[in-house]
């Protein structure tokens, strides 16, 4: 692998935490380093073969500029869900509608997050709250906003786009995608399941599988499994009614508790919680998600409702439980709960008896049973796609070999 500065500080730390700061600095920065980079690829006396084709995650489309000049095919990664795609895509006619940006800050706390949204083309049952965060800013030039709007808008101009998703899932969303004048969008997920041999892991986080053995232990579907991403934030107090609603549910559960969770502090629990939790519960760092939500112990998911985290909930056909922070959490959470009929959602202002009452509701009662048919059906959904035959491996093998490696054309 070869590397290019992003802009950031080494003492930036907490840098995860800052993504308007991340996002502007690889906006500013990264374009010229990549260029450099390209040329140092593409020079003879290397000995390589040249440069053929850039792929990008699409927050890196500063690339698209550089394959241009090269006069190189682009193709875009879009790493999120495609129901997010089409939102952000639709904010405009949000702001044609005076529906956004917010007037004033309270109006996030009163009922106009509620309204109601219709007649978008790709999406269904949509109210205000369930666009991506960025509209909720009352700055009409707030930079994550305009940056976004900007990154899903420039997608025109790639030669395909490749979406970690699959066809049964978000097919309508795709086309919607396809309709608004992208180019072809290859569906190739999920990733885990199409690649399951694959040693790469896509954690951040160093993984701690000390839990795999104690999940060993546990009768199925018994435990509850807590991970709020590597991104999310929250106080102190929010820390504390998930504790005690753990804690009333009086399931097992193992939660995970990153270093940096706390928003400018470190993250403490009340000795009574881990007096009365110690025999039924495992607190951690991080830990090899895709195998514990593939283990048969695990019995619905606390999650902030990213993608992946989605995804990987989905391949273990494992229910949910959502608490979406930020950004497209909140698209996706809503599809989760509505449309997919996997989810049962948190509100912002956590109260540990709802915690204990949704946890007990999804792993006892009708509603629960429910949502464990329908993640067990998309679990089947999504291995059919991935096998030999299926949706999601043959736009796989169609972007190898029409997009990123394409076969020369024998003359006539």
């Amino acid at each position: 692998f070869a590397t290019i500065p992003d802009g950031m500080s080494r003492s930036d730390n907490n840098v995860t935490h800052d993504v308007p700061s991340i996002c502007k600095a690889i906006a500013e920065v990264c374009l010229g380093p990549f260029r450099r980079l390209l040329a140092d690829l593409n020079d003879p006396a290397t000995g390589h073969p040249p440069v053929t084709c850039i792929l990008s995650d699409v927050v890196m489309d500063f690339s698209m500029e550089a394959a241009r000049e090269l006069g190189l095919p682009y193709v875009q990664l879009w790493a999120t869900s495609a129901v997010s795609f089409v939102a952000l895509r639709h904010c405009r006619l949000l702001f044609d509608r005076g529906l956004a940006p917010i007037k004033d800050f309270k109006q996030l706390t009163n009922e106009y997050l509620d309204t109601p949204v219709e007649d978008l083309p790709g999406l269904r049952n949509m109210r205000l709250r369930d666009f991506p965060t960025f509209i909720r800013s009352p700055d009409p030039d707030d930079y994550m906003l305009h940056f976004t709007l900007g990154i899903v808008e420039r997608a025109v101009g790639a030669s395909a786009l490749i979406i970690n998703t699959f066809d049964d899932l978000e097919g309508e969303a795709v086309a919607a995608m396809e309709a608004l004048g992208l180019p072809k969008v290859y569906t190739i997920g999920p990733l885990p399941l199409l690649a399951p041999s694959s040693n790469i892991s896509m954690s951040l986080w160093k993984q701690e599988e000390e839990c795999l053995p104690w999940l060993d232990d546990k009768e199925p579907g018994s435990v509850v499994y807590v991970n709020f991403g590597s991104t999310t934030i929250m106080t102190n107090e929010q820390l504390v009614e998930f504790a005690w609603g753990l804690a009333m549910s009086g399931r097992h559960f193992l939660w995970i508790i990153r270093p940096d969770l706390i928003r400018g502090d470190t993250a403490v629990l009340p000795p009574e919680f881990s007096v009365e939790t110690a025999e039924r519960g495992l607190i951690s760092s991080w830990c090899p998600q895709q195998q514990v939500l593939n283990h048969p112990a695990v019995g619905v998911f606390l999650t902030h409702s990213g993608w992946n985290s989605t995804l990987d909930s989905m391949c273990g056909g494992v229910p949910v439980i959502s608490w979406p922070f930020f950004a497209d959490h909140q698209t996706i959470c809503r599809y989760q709960c509505t449309e997919w009929g996997v989810g049962m959602e948190i509100d912002s202002d956590v109260r540990r008896d709802t915690v204990s009452g949704l946890i007990t509701e999804v792993m006892e009662g009708e509603n629960g049973k429910v949502m464990k048919k329908k993640a067990h059906e998309w679990r089947e959904k999504a291995v059919k796609a991935t096998k030999p035959g299926g949706s999601s491996r043959r736009n796989f093998e169609e972007l190898i070999h029409e997009v990123l490696a394409p076969t020369p054309r024998r003359s006539a």
